[in-house]
């Protein structure tokens, strides 16, 4: 059974994008038009033999045999997650579901998708007994400074990793259907709260920053932002 997806990037003048599947061990080797390639990217400025996408259970590695460019694989879903895989580098591990693998080609950049949908999970749980363990960042999503958390979170959760971050006005314009007593002071209180509970200096971008890198906010939470805002917080 396949495991690995490969979208490659449209050919020129075709928008069709044939999908490539790969079961776990199989390999898919992409360049310039070129024998040995089983992708070919028709572009002065891909290498001959770019690289090699190899599948695994549920992951995938990257191998790039280039001699002086450097692929980035990001994760568009990731809020500007991303990893870099230098000239020459062999079998580099992706642990994103949903990945673009970014090929600098004189002046344009090339676009290949790899999804990976296999993924394995624990099963049972762990054991029960002794104390639960704590919560890293414990959150209640009923809260109103939750509200606000999603809030300042939601434009790079929509897809744009590199957003600038809404303004405390547009905070309390986005909060206002679902909280209409919502004000400049009480965004701005809940802003302070957070930093105090998650232990930050109180700037947005750090709140943001760590809300996304440990998933503390998710795009299913953004319905937040949809529904009337309990009166249990400030």
């Amino acid at each position: 059974m396949y495991s690995i997806i490969v979208v490659p990037p449209p050919a020129m003048g075709d928008d069709r994008r044939p999908q490539i599947r790969l079961a776990p061990g199989e390999r898919l080797a992409f360049g310039r038009s070129a024998p040995g390639n089983d992708l070919a990217i028709p572009h002065g400025g891909v290498a001959r033999r770019a690289g090699e996408i190899t599948a695994q259970g549920t992951f995938w590695l990257l191998s790039n045999l280039s001699a002086h460019q450097t692929y980035v694989v990001a994760d568009p879903e990731g809020a500007g997650e991303h990893i870099k895989v230098g000239p020459g580098r062999l079998d580099a591990p992706v642990p994103f579901e949903f990945s673009r693998i970014v090929l600098p080609a004189a002046g344009d950049l090339l676009a290949l998708e790899v999804w990976a949908p296999r993924h394995d999970q624990l099963r049972g749980g762990a054991s029960t007994t002794g104390d639960t363990t704590a919560p890293v960042y414990s959150v209640d999503r009923t809260k109103r400074y939750f509200a606000v958390l999603a809030a300042l979170c939601e434009p790079r959760l929509r897809g744009d990793p590199h957003a600038p971050l809404p303004t405390v006005d547009q905070v309390v314009e986005r909060l206002r259907p679902g909280w209409p007593a919502v004000s400049r002071t009480t965004v701005q209180w809940n802003i302070g709260y957070l930093a105090v509970k998650l232990r930050l200096d109180g700037k947005k971008e750090s709140l943001v920053s760590l809300a996304l890198r440990f998933d503390v906010v998710r795009e299913d939470d953004l319905t937040v932002l949809t529904r009337p805002t309990p009166r249990t917080t400030r």
